[in-house]
């Protein structure tokens, strides 16, 4: 069962990597940053949130330093930005944010995965999964001098709080990992799309 989790994990990790790499190169790409800049954001948005959750779980060296496969398509990811940046540039708004809701989805999904089997608590589970959703936009955003999108956009940590949770709901009601990760994902991902199609917001102080 150890071994199946594990497979899921990795599997889920990859695909998120890849998805947010790109993102990250291609916000690199708008700032007009080199090869350079567009291949550490590609690393940054891709990672980040991934060794942030390592760290904070005791599992160092972090997993996406130890495995060369999550560098090579993080930079993968980076390198077809920079080759293919016209048709990159032409892609629509709404297929940016659907990718983006993916990623969110899948590093969330896969965040709490790993910390259940570390043997953290549920509500931490669900923590670090956010973590690892936002973690590397977070860090792409303070490169590029902007307040974290996840401090100012639409529900975006809460979309990955709400499939962490529900995923840790669906393995307490026993059901098979692969659908919880599965019912959880697509929560989070529905979540945050219909969060932006909706104008939804949390809260703010009104002054």
């Amino acid at each position: 069962m150890k071994s199946e989790a594990n497979r899921l994990l990795f599997v889920v990790d990859i695909a998120g990597t890849l998805v947010f790499a790109v993102e990250g190169a291609t916000a690199a790409m708008r700032a007009n940053l080199d090869l350079l800049g567009l291949m550490v954001l590609a690393f940054a948005t891709a990672l980040g949130g991934g060794i942030i959750r390592d760290v904070l779980i005791g599992d160092a060296p972090p997993a996406s330093l130890r495995d060369w496969r999550y560098s090579a398509v993080a930079f993968t990811g980076a390198a077809v930005v920079f080759f293919l940046h016209p048709f990159v540039q032409g892609v629509p708004g709404t297929l940016i944010l659907v990718l983006d809701a993916a990623g969110l989805a899948l590093f969330a999904i896969a965040g709490t995965q790993k910390a259940l089997v570390f043997g953290m608590h549920p509500f931490v589970s669900m923590l670090l999964g956010t973590i690892t959703g936002v973690g590397g936009g977070t860090v792409r955003d303070v490169l590029l001098a902007q307040v974290p999108g996840v401090l100012r956009a639409d529900v975006y940590a809460t979309a990955a709080l709400a499939g962490s949770a529900v995923m840790i709901a669906c393995c307490k009601l026993r059901l098979p990992q692969a659908w919880a990760a599965v019912i959880g994902g697509v929560v989070c991902f529905l979540l945050r799309v219909i969060s932006v199609w909706r104008h939804w917001n949390l809260p703010r102080v009104m002054g």
